[in-house]
Order: structure tokens, then sequence, then C-alpha cells
């Protein structure tokens, strides 16, 4: 161990629905805790990875895509990414530089300017386009807010991510190890679990059912040959939408069972025995108690 100081502290990934905060936060911790889709909002809470070295402790903060909310649910997931702002010694705002410049990107400068976090330009998917492009896209950022850092990257290849993080321990402050070395995030298993489960679904269905579904583990429990039970829950909306996740024969719930299966069973490092029903809650998106249940609060 070196003789410099120890440094920890909170860190939020904050960009447009689709520019690949999971697909980096997964590729910092090293391990898939954060779902990844193409679909827009597939991270509804936030989640928590950490990254641990002998030198530094940064705890990410993976938050929902910010966009003006449409349900009581996008509401939630707005007010979530914004809180997780207030919160953190800095703010890595992801965009994707394959894209350019949108109106969503625009509108989450404006919710930067609110805050005195030092915020980290990330300028996501370099390998999506010739390399000099990209001196003119930073340029027109840097013209709407005055980054701290500017750090080109590809999250999926893991270009310059090694950069990035150097770049971040500079900004944390000396503080203690919140959570122990080999820990990769504070959500409980059951959480990660339900994620993974909607993930598949999300990779399977596509139109309305995306937004429309909720996971929730109700039992999950290690039997006695050292297989780990789980029972699991999918609500969605509308008696239509059960059928979709069930499939002809219920060939498509088998699928995603399968699917989850597989990435649950590296997750818990045992053999899973996974039991999957399909259940509606009408309307559940716009219904404060429902969500809670759920588990989306704003505590």
């Amino acid at each position: 161990m070196s003789n410099s100081k120890f440094r920890s502290g909170f860190v939020a990934i904050i960009g447009r629905p689709n520019v690949g905060k999971s697909t980096l936060m997964n590729h910092l911790i090293g391990q898939k805790i954060a779902i990844m889709s193409d679909k827009p909002q597939t991270t509804r809470n936030k989640i928590h990875g950490v990254y641990t070295t002998d030198e530094a402790q940064i705890v990410f903060l993976d938050t929902p895509g910010i966009h003006k909310p449409q349900s009581k649910l996008g509401d939630y997931m707005f007010k979530t990414a914004e809180s997780a702002l207030k919160e953190v010694e800095a703010a890595l705002f992801l965009v994707d530089v394959a894209e350019g410049i949108g109106g969503g990107d625009r509108f989450i400068i404006e919710q930067l300017k609110k805050v005195k976090t030092p915020v980290f330009l990330v300028l996501n998917k370099i390998d999506k386009i010739e390399p000099e492009k990209l001196l003119p896209i930073i340029t027109e950022y840097k013209d709407l807010y005055d980054f701290a850092e500017i750090v080109p990257i590809s999250a999926l290849q893991g270009n310059n991510v090694e950069t990035l993080l150097a770049q971040l321990i500079r900004y944390l402050p000396e503080g203690p190890q919140y959570y122990p070395a080999d820990q990769v995030t504070d959500h409980p298993e059951q959480f990660v679990c339900a994620e993974l489960i909607r993930e598949k679904i999300l990779h399977l269905t596509r139109e309305e059912i995306p937004h429309s579904i909720a996971v929730q583990i109700e039992d999950m429990r290690v039997q006695d040959n050292g297989v780990v039970y789980i029972g699991a829950v999918i609500y969605v909306e509308r008696d239509s939408q059960k059928g979709i996740i069930i499939g002809k024969k219920g060939s498509l719930l088998k699928e995603v069972g399968k699917l989850a299966r597989n990435d649950i069973e590296s997750l818990l490092g045992s053999r899973t025995f996974l039991e999957l029903w399909v259940k509606v809650k009408k309307d559940w998106r716009n219904q404060e108690r429902i969500l809670k249940d759920f588990g989306f609060r704003h505590d």
C-alpha cells in the first residue's frame, strides 16, 4: 500500500436514456450488476456499484436516464436522478458522441447548472466515429457548460476507462472505505436477481411491454440440496400484456427463465431453481401505493 492517504466518495453516472450508463457501470465494477438494454427507462432505481483499490474506493450511482417525466413512475425516476446529483463528490455526464447533442442533453445541462458538484463530460462510443469529428463535438459541449474534466471513452470496449478512473480519484476527498474490498454492490441479491429477470423480458419483448413490467422476488432460499430456490412475480398492467409475456404455450416465459437463471447462477455462484408467475396490476405505474410496494420511494 502506498503512503498516500486513502480516498473515497460517491460518483453519479448521469445522462439521457441509452447512452451506455449501465455498460460503463458494469465495466468499472468488472461484474454485471446493472441491467443493459437498448430500451429507454432500463434503469429505474439508483444502482450502487463499488470500485475498490488499495488507494481508493468509489461508490458509483447508475441513475435512471434523465428526461421529462410522463407518469408517476417517470416522476420518481427523474427525482431519483436529480437527488443523486446533490449527494455525490463528482458526476459523470455520459453522452453518446455518435448521436450529437440533443434536446435531452441540453435539458440535463440545465439541471447540472443547479448543483455545485464537479461534472466530468464523458464522451462515450468514440469507437463509432472518426477521430477528427471528436474535437468539434467537445467544443460544442464546452460552450454549454464549464466541465471539470473531459474524457472520451468506449464503455463497451473499455478504451480510456482507466484514465477516467485515475482522474476521478483525484477529485475524491480523503475518507474511509465504506464497503468491504470484495463487495461490488450495496443492493441485496434479491434486487439484482429481479433486475436480471426484467432485463431478459426487455430483450425478448417489444413495443408497449418494457415500461409496463415490474418484477418482485417473493421467495428466495437455499434448499436442503444446496440449490437456491427463487420464486418471482412479473407484474404487467393489462391482460393482453400477460399473454405476450407468457407466450405461445408458455414459450416466452420459459426463455426468460432460462436466460435469467444463467445470469443469476453466475451472480450467486450456485445452482438455481427459478419459478416465474405473471400477474396483472392495472395501471401500476401511476399508483403511489403500488409504486411504494415495488420499492420506488423518494427517501
